[in-house]
């Protein structure tokens, strides 16, 4: 069977995201491995090699079309490639492809409604809501996913917003605890403890033992309990009375 050469200025483009920067009127770009950019950016990446998909400086990636050596010179006052590419990597803007950046914001946008069903409850049953629901109120609240941010620092801006712009009727769930310990670790840790509550509500320090009970974010109970056990040599326990919810974000 005859062998079908594939001309060789068509570049398949597999895994790759390709920076583009503007310099002295001309558009220059390079093929680097995806996820690689932001690595070499942050210092995690140093070797070059591991980060280009081609070792060269193009006008157009998809097309083939390699710059010309002129071209390099006039622009960045040199025509040595790794030079050149370090310049790219470092000031150009990466390209994000329309079907690329539709999912990423898709699975950043189910992302942060899986933080909000986990942080929130229905107030009238204290119930959290299925995550489908939760993607529903965004919409309705006219919610916008931001690429550059991640879900968790997203997470308390849209509650916000699904409490105000949403028929949704939502509340933060609120943990309420327990916690007991000798009164002498409960004077050297009481601070430490209650700096995650949202509500204390009753705060006792008896000759031998001290006793609080507050109200938190479920996700400071873990931080608790590993505070108790590390410190207080299996004398200190954080028991669960109850899930509350609080309108207050």
């Amino acid at each position: 069977m005859p062998q079908i050469n594939q001309p060789s200025n068509q570049i398949k483009l597999t895994n790759v995201s390709i920076v583009r920067l503007k310099k002295g009127g001309k558009r220059f770009e390079i093929a680097c491995y995806k996820n690689k950019v932001q690595e070499w950016r942050t210092g995690v990446e140093t070797n070059l090699d591991d980060v280009m998909q081609i070792s060269n400086v193009f006008v157009n990636v998809s097309k083939g079309e390699v710059a010309k050596t002129g071209d390099l010179q006039k622009a960045f006052g040199t025509s040595e490639v790794q030079d050149i590419v370090k310049e790219i990597l470092k000031k150009g803007e990466v390209q994000v492809g329309e079907k690329e950046r539709d999912h990423d914001l898709t699975s950043l946008r189910k992302e942060i409604a899986t933080l909000v069903a986990e942080k929130c409850v229905e107030p009238s049953t204290q119930r959290p809501y299925p995550v489908g629901m939760i993607e529903k109120a965004m919409a309705e609240a006219g919610f916008s996913v931001k690429q550059n941010k991640t879900a968790k620092s997203q997470v308390s801006e849209c509650i916000k917003l699904l409490q105000t712009d949403s028929n949704l009727p939502i509340q933060r769930a609120r943990m309420r605890v327990r916690v007991t310990t000798p009164t002498a670790d409960g004077k050297r840790l009481r601070e430490k403890i209650t700096e995650g509550a949202e509500k204390i509500e009753d705060d006792e320090m008896g000759q031998d033992e001290w006793e609080i009970i507050m109200l938190i974010d479920p996700g400071q109970f873990r931080v608790i309990n590993e505070l108790l056990q590390k410190e207080c040599k299996g004398k200190g326990r954080i028991e669960t009375l109850a899930f509350a919810a609080t309108a207050s974000t």
